[in-house]
């Protein structure tokens, strides 16, 4: 079997090339979806990558969870498909209510574009399984609103349930509460994260292949499943 990974294009997407040679580089096959649509095309996961959909317009996400496309992905969520939320894809599923909290402006309201290391927190998702507890792997890092923000009891939640699947190593560089970088859902099929691991997959063009790992877990997931 041969896993089918979907990902969107919303007007203003930048990341979705990236995205879907990522898939391509795991082994899977990249299925091209269009905000507009509504067709999922019988993908095994789907990716909703960054980049400013709408033009980031109201707030980052804001518009793209109204897409017809995105109440497919709602809905294949609650079917148990892997959904991975890459920086502008995580504040989309954090409008969408797949994802509890919110990204907003970074401390100091300053873009940060830079390669960040991350510490791997939970291997429990389907996004992270084929890494070790504790590892840390180095991905781009590229926004200006990737500051996490949840009230006290959602944070609490999220770190007893084990979903805060990725943290900041070293300094925190947008001001994320608790260092957060990437969080899950309470099943661990969905997984939202800031960095970019569609952009660590080739020692040649990122900082590293650390990012193949996520879409490795995903294809075991998926497998696992068939």
């Amino acid at each position: 079997m041969t896993a089918r990974i979907g990902v969107i294009t919303f007007p203003g997407t930048l990341d979705d090339v990236d995205a879907s040679r990522a898939v391509r580089l795991a082994g899977a096959t990249p299925v091209e979806l269009w905000h507009a649509d509504t067709d999922l095309h019988g993908v095994d996961a789907v990716v909703v990558p960054g980049g400013f959909s709408y033009g980031d317009y109201l707030r980052a996400g804001a518009i793209a969870r109204f897409a017809p496309m995105m109440g497919s992905v709602v809905e294949a969520a609650t079917r148990g498909v892997p959904i991975l939320g890459i920086c502008n894809g995580f504040q989309v599923l954090c409008e969408a209510g797949l994802l509890p909290g919110a990204l907003t402006r970074n401390i100091g309201l300053h873009f940060v574009c830079r390669d960040q290391w991350l510490e791997v927190a939970s291997t429990t998702s389907a996004w992270s399984s084929r890494f070790e507890p504790g590892a840390e792997i180095l991905v781009p890092l590229k926004s200006g609103e990737g500051r996490y923000v949840a009230s006290e009891e959602v944070l609490d939640e999220l770190e007893g349930e084990g979903r805060v699947v990725f943290r900041y190593a070293g300094d925190n560089p947008n001001g994320s509460m608790r260092s957060i970088a990437g969080i899950s859902s309470a099943d661990g099929r969905v997984v939202g994260l800031m960095p970019h691991p569609e952009h660590a997959t080739e020692p040649l063009t990122g900082p590293s292949d650390d990012g193949l790992g996520l879409f490795y877990s995903a294809l075991d997931a998926v497998l696992a499943t068939a």
